[in-house]
């Protein structure tokens, strides 16, 4: 029997972390979380200091009593969950569900899922933080009043099933002010003049300048407004000499990025690699939970992925410069080894940045025991921490200013020296991105080649994107490492923003909601009051503030405002862009809908007429059917061919909606046919009835005769076949 028990959060580190401790350790997992505010009531006491009642998780039940079990028979309980705010929390709630003696627990964490960092967590356990674990619960209770007492007042004064939150209605705000400044803003027409010149030499390199002053006046970038403007000034240089008036060459250094932490590794998955955030978070998780790279060895890849710190253990930091020594030469190291601090304020300096656990794993090493996915995370990941560690980059530079007339203009040159940091990552688009001037002199004449004027307009701030979206977050200090993922995923499942592309675009339903928020709450609803929450949140957790208190301070004035708006607000509809086109099936006007990846049409005279149309991302209709010979078997109508939001085609009755058939086609487009209905002797256990055979796309499965008046469905039990035995005898 194992004397000890280690409750970790996840599933897929008991096998890692069971291998490393031994036979007198089991390890278990709790799944996330096994209690919480209730699911169906507030669950806080708001008269009695804001008291909360927690309820176990109803599908925890079993899990608890099994922990229960074999924390009975075990002599210590290590309590082994994420080391952040929400780890702690679960930790304490693991205590509380499974009613822990003080005297058997040990709170223990690790950075990341290593031998030597788990059996040095294991030498050196801890108390429950009761600090930390109050900061989460503030939070939670905090989120839980504004969620549960919001999401109402938007069900009645908006539409049923939408919500709201401190984090993501900012988050939605900051999306629909961006929308409106692109909407309102107003493109100003600029000129720019450049000249080609080349030396007067056979053969020679042309090289462009471009125009930067008059008689000592400096041209800015709006400076030249029109194209008589323009026009004024390619007349003044007709006939000129180009001569060259100095020459400047210097050396400019660039210096590596800081490691990563969850914020640039989400922005830099999505700009290289096109990951979500959910799917990035997904992957990390994976990598720093444990990866078999060959004799049987599980080891997390990575360091904890919920980080917004810079810190890097030093001996991990001296081993990484002996590998950089090792395999690039000692030049590529820096003359003093780099500490970067990080600008966010209230960083969890004690925790790690992300980091490859064994730095001089490169991937190529293990990319066969990697998915597609998993190695291109890892690799972002190592190149980005190695590259930290190194020298700079170095890059000749040169800067000529050459003299037509009463005009100067510039060109500017600048070639790789010393590739530096760059030499962990593809340089050829460092080399591309070179620009080349020739070797110039001083009063030296040159050869005039051509002149050109273009026109430019001033353009709108970008929409958002999930990097930058992750970024402004960061920077107003709006969430924590462990919020932006879900943040995202919130606020498009609820459709107050879609997805054009890669761009977020606010829904009718989005900017309604925020709308309203900002006019009702908005002393709540906005950037200061969320920064400064996780700033009274990180003071709780250093025991500089009761949490009761924050809580009492949000909630009076908030309460107030919510009694106002139950008054004062008037039921909102949601506007619907109608469009000139008429439904094909009843003759009314369709309206534009949206959904999470875009837009389509809807008819306007829904629920009577579900008739819907694609739209491509330029909003013409997609016309997502075809007509084939084929008659439908029920009703005789023709056939269509049509295609799924996922790209799979497929046959439909064009009598829908009476008639509702539809059947697969082969990759030849030919129908193939639906299975007979294979009836069985088994009974129904409901109803009684005899039970039919049917093939699903994975496996066979039973349901009832009676359907769809009984719904009773039973999966056929997989059995395994035998394994022939294809060794050759000996004889």
């Amino acid at each position: 029997m194992s004397k000890y028990l280690v409750i970790v959060e996840s599933p897929s580190k008991e096998k890692t972390i069971s291998k490393i401790l031994g036979k007198d350790f089991i390890v278990k997992s709790s799944y996330g979380h096994i209690r919480d505010l209730p699911k169906n009531k507030l669950g806080i006491d708001i008269e009695n200091n804001f008291k909360p009642t927690y309820t176990n998780i109803s599908k925890a039940k079993k899990l608890i009593a099994n922990l229960k079990k074999q924390a009975e028979k075990s002599d210590k309980i290590y309590l082994a969950t994420d080391f952040d705010r929400e780890g702690e929390a679960i930790a304490w709630h693991l205590k509380e569900a499974l009613k822990l003696p003080e005297d058997k627990i040990l709170r223990i964490t690790f950075n990341e899922i290593t031998t030597k960092s788990i059996l040095n967590a294991v030498k050196k356990p801890r108390k429950l933080d009761m600090k930390l674990i109050n900061s989460q619960q503030a939070r939670r209770i905090l989120d839980r009043l504004l969620g549960y007492k919001l999401s109402p007042l938007l069900w009645k004064k908006v539409k049923l099933g939408l919500s709201a939150g401190r984090v993501q209605s900012v988050a939605v705000m900051l999306i629909c002010n961006r929308e409106k400044e692109i909407e309102n803003f107003l493109p100003v027409e600029y000129w720019n003049i450049e000249v080609e010149l080349s030396k007067h030499e056979k053969n020679a390199v042309t090289f462009k300048a471009k125009l930067f002053s008059k008689n000592g006046i400096k041209y800015d970038k709006l400076s030249i407004k029109n194209k008589e403007e323009s026009k004024e000034i390619l007349k003044g240089l007709e006939s000129a000499k180009y001569t060259v008036k100095s020459i400047n060459t210097n050396q400019r250094k660039r210096s590596p990025y800081a490691p990563y932490t969850t914020s640039t590794m989400q922005q830099d998955a999505h700009r290289k690699l096109g990951f979500s955030a959910v799917k990035t978070m997904s992957i990390a998780q994976k990598l720093y939970e444990g990866i078999n790279i060959g004799k049987n060895a599980e080891t997390g890849l990575i360091t904890y992925m919920r980080t917004d710190s810079l810190n890097i253990a030093k001996n991990i930091q001296n081993e990484t410069l002996k590998f950089i020594e090792t395999t690039y030469g000692n030049h590529f190291l820096p003359k003093t080894p780099r500490i970067y601090k990080t600008k966010i304020k209230g960083a969890q300096e004690a925790h790690e940045a992300i980091r490859p656990t064994l730095p001089n794993k490169t991937p190529l090493e293990i990319k066969k025991y990697l998915s597609a996915d998993e190695f291109k995370l890892y690799e972002l990941i190592w190149k980005r921490f190695i590259a930290s560690q190194m020298a700079d980059a170095i890059y000749n530079t040169t800067t000529a200013e050459i003299l037509a007339k009463d005009y100067l203009f510039k060109a500017s040159g600048n070639t790789l020296f010393f590739d530096g940091f760059l030499k962990v990552n593809d340089i050829t688009e460092e080399h591309e991105n070179e620009i080349k001037i020739p070797h110039l002199k001083s009063d030296e004449d040159l050869d005039f080649l051509h002149l050109t004027s273009q026109q430019h307009f001033t353009e709108p701030p970008p929409h958002y994107n999930e990097a930058s979206l992750i970024k402004s977050l960061e920077e107003h200090g709006i969430g924590r490492p462990s919020t932006y993922a879900p943040i995202i995923k919130t606020i498009s499942d609820r459709l107050y923003v879609r997805i054009d592309g890669k761009k977020f675009i606010p829904t009718n339903i989005g900017i309604v909601v925020n709308n309203i928020l900002k006019l009702h709450f908005r002393d709540i609803i906005n950037i200061k009051f969320t920064a400064d929450v996780e700033k009274k949140l990180d003071r709780i957790a250093e025991d500089k503030v009761v949490w009761q208190s924050v809580l009492k301070d949000f909630y009076e004035p908030f309460d107030k405002n919510l009694s106002k708006a139950e008054k004062n607000l008037q039921k909102q509809k949601i506007q619907q862009k109608h469009t000139s086109k008429k439904c094909p099936k009843c003759g009314s006007y369709m309206v534009i809908k949206d959904f999470k990846r875009g837009q389509f049409l809807g008819c306007s005279g829904y629920p009577e007429c579900k008739t819907t149309l694609s739209l491509d991302n330029s909003g013409k209709v997609i016309q997502n059917y075809q007509e084939t010979d084929m008659k439908c078997e029920k009703c005789g109508s023709p056939l269509i061919k049509k295609t799924g939001f996922q790209g799979k085609q497929y046959l439909s009755c064009k009598n829908y909606l009476n008639c509702k058939t539809t059947y697969s086609i082969d990759k030849y487009g030919n129908k193939v046919p639906k299975p007979t209905p294979e009836y069985t002797d088994i009974k129904c256990e409901k109803c009684g009835s005899k039970m039919i055979k049917r093939i699903g796309k994975k496996r066979s499965f039973l349901t009832c005769s009676s359907f769809p008046k009984c719904r009773n469905l039973k999966w056929i039990k997989i059995t395994k076949i035998p394994k022939l035995n294809t060794k050759k005898s000996k004889s």
